[in-house]
C-alpha cells in the first residue's frame, strides 16, 4: 500500500485512549488521521483504523508534515 489507510476509528474505544507519556485525553485529528495530545505535543497515528500509541511512531507537532 503506498497510501495510509482511513479506516473508522470506534469512538468508544477513542473515549478509553490516553497518552501514553502524560496519561491526559486525546483529540481526534480526523484531516490527519491522529490521535493528538496537546500536552506531549505529540500525534499518535492511525493505521488501518488501530491507534499506534507509541511514542517511537509518534509525529512532534512541531515537526512539519
Amino acid at each position: 500500500m503506498t497510501e495510509q489507510s482511513q479506516a473508522p476509528v470506534d469512538p468508544k474505544l477513542l473515549e478509553l485512549l490516553v497518552c501514553p507519556v502524560t496519561k491526559g485525553t486525546l483529540s481526534y485529528d480526523r484531516a490527519r488521521n491522529e490521535l493528538v495530545s496537546e500536552k506531549a505535543r505529540l500525534a499518535y497515528p492511525i493505521r488501518d483504523g488501530i491507534p499506534i500509541m507509541l511514542v517511537d511512531e509518534a509525529r512532534h507537532l512541531d515537526d512539519t508534515p
